[in-house]
């Protein structure tokens, strides 16, 4: 799902929801750490800055793995929860307020600059300028998504039906977790050697931490009022002991990826 710890123009605030947000939602599997390792990227000793990163589940990863991590979100709420969850796992991540299109950082100092489940809240033209400004030269820029699937019948499916009952707004349902309006904003925006990957996956979910997943989500907590969460949340409730009572639930997801690179000229 397209969503990160930001105030958009839609009136989305990620900050509404933030202890959901940090409790709920699974983040990127370890699996993108090593296919991104493959391609040189995330290796020790590697600096790297993390675009709208909210709970840092990208920057807290690469940390992990002996990178020098900046993790930059407008979110000051979500940050905290970012700067918490570092804290109990002994990582060393530097969280800072910003936004993806000025982040403030010096120019040329970084290998890598991140966007996970984010790109689509940016300017994408001004956001490839700040990447190019960021990074060295043959630095890398990664997009990267881990987005539930709604199937004929599943329980995403059956969801993504309820937010948009209870949120008409909502326009974020049926997505494929494919982005090739990503690779063009990359090659316009500068970069070159651009290569997209992708492989699906089975997340489990207990009924409570999919429930708190889909209200830490743009259609529900992030937009709506208190009260028409509540509402929202034992309708789902209700749904999931009803139609889909077996718990856990494995929810099907798509992890997919775009990499590119900053001319060495």
């Amino acid at each position: 799902m397209r969503e990160i710890g930001k105030v958009n123009s839609d009136g989305i605030d990620f900050g509404k929801t933030a202890q959901d947000y940090a409790k709920h939602r699974a983040g990127f599997p370890t699996l993108i750490f090593d296919l991104l390792k493959e391609r040189s990227i995330g290796i020790t000793g590697q600096s790297l800055v993390d675009l709208g990163t909210g709970t840092g589940t990208l920057a807290r990863g690469f940390a992990a793995r002996g990178v020098e991590v900046t993790g930059i979100d407008p979110s000051e709420a979500i940050l905290e929860q970012a700067r918490l969850m570092a804290q109990d796992e002994g990582i060393r991540v530097t969280f800072q307020r910003g936004s993806s299109e000025a982040t403030g950082l010096a120019s040329g100092n970084f290998d890598v600059v991140t966007a996970g489940q984010c790109w689509h809240w940016f300017e994408a033209a001004k956001t490839t300028k700040e990447c190019l400004w960021l990074l060295k030269p043959g630095g890398y820029l990664v997009i990267c998504h881990f987005d539930w699937l709604p199937l004929p019948g599943n329980v995403v499916s059956a969801t993504e039906n309820l937010i948009s009952k209870h949120n008409p707004a909502w326009e974020m349902s049926g997505g494929t977790g494919i982005y090739p309006q990503w690779t063009i904003d990359m090659a316009t925006g500068g970069f070159e050697a651009i290569e997209t990957f992708s492989q699906d996956l089975l997340v489990r979910y207990s009924h409570e931490d999919w429930r708190g997943r889909i209200r830490a989500s743009a259609g529900v907590s992030a937009s709506l009022s208190p009260e028409d969460v509540v509402a929202f949340d034992k309708e789902h409730a209700d749904l999931l002991h009803r139609e889909f009572s077996a718990d856990p639930l494995f929810i099907p997801h798509r992890l997919w990826c775009a990499v590119a690179r900053k001319p060495k000229k």
